[in-house]
């Protein structure tokens, strides 16, 4: 794991401590939202971490990254919003990126709405996914996908669901500037990259964040957390080991899946096997 003090927006622990900020996480995420959506955003309540649990425990569950949830000047529900770093490029997550958003979509919706109520009231979902790779080989940095009629593409049709895909190096189409200037820092999130006034105002939240003795003690713990699995792991057999560790951590099932999938060279059902005691 990489100093804390090295570590850039892009990063899962980064993103997480900066946006979930109790002093600075509401600005710093009204100022990447405003630059990514080209327009002014409204009050934000700010969940990180967000677990969406299946009611079934064999089925899928999703941790979101950073879960923002809109609110207007009147204190109307605006959209909801889904931030995921994504630095993974493994081909094969790769190649699943429109299924998993798919599924985070259709997990948000899930959680809003009310048994009984009308599918009027499902509010505007926008997930938005940040990789220093290209998703698509198009070089572009914005890919924004929503669905459409396939026999009339110019048929009006939105069913208030959007997914953004930001390639932090494209230089095709067309983005604005400052959004060309805001991938450019989360990619690296150093001093130099901070080119106007508002980068420099973010910039310094992040150093002030990084400084947050309660964000570096957390970040102690996670990598102490990540070691003693290390160990556990080479002392036990590397999947049993980790998958005890894990437990005693008091990870859930889901959790330990994916984290299998992230450290070892093995499918999601090989993992799923692992950890209920069968053999990979």
């Amino acid at each position: 794991m990489k100093p804390l003090e090295q570590m850039n927006i892009l990063d899962d622990f980064m993103a997480g401590s900066l946006i979930g900020h109790r002093k600075y996480g509401e600005e710093a995420s009204r100022y990447i939202l405003s630059c990514i959506l080209n327009r002014e955003i409204g009050k934000l309540n700010i969940v990180t971490q967000k677990y969406l649990i299946a009611d079934n425990p064999e089925l899928h569950a999703i941790r979101m990254d950073v879960y923002l949830d809109e609110e207007d000047e009147d204190g109307q529900a605006g959209e909801i919003f889904d931030i995921e770093p994504d630095k993974n490029d493994n081909p094969k997550d790769v190649a699943a990126l429109p299924k998993r958003a798919r599924f985070y979509h259709a997990k948000i919706d899930g959680e809003n709405i009310k048994a009984g109520s009308d599918y009027s009231v499902l509010r505007n979902v926008v997930v938005i996914f940040i990789m220093p790779y290209d998703p698509f080989g198009l070089n572009r940095m914005v890919y924004t996908v929503g669905k459409r009629c396939v026999e009339v593409p110019e048929l009006p049709y939105d069913d208030g669901a959007r997914t953004i895909f930001l390639y932090t190096r494209g230089t095709e189409g067309n983005p604005t500037e400052e959004l060309r200037q805001l991938l450019r820092y989360m990619e690296n999130s150093v001093e130099e990259n901070a080119c106007t006034k508002e980068l420099q105002e973010l910039h310094k939240m992040v150093k002030a964040v990084k400084q947050d003795r309660e964000v570096g003690l957390a970040y102690m713990k996670s990598f102490e957390i990540e070691e003693r699995i290390r160990r556990e792991g080479e002392e036990l057999g590397k999947i049993n080991g980790i998958i005890i560790a894990c437990r005693e951590f008091g990870k859930t099932d889901e959790e330990i899946v994916e984290y299998l999938q992230s450290k070892l060279d093995i499918t999601r059902e090989q993992a799923q096997k692992a950890v209920s005691g069968m053999p990979v």
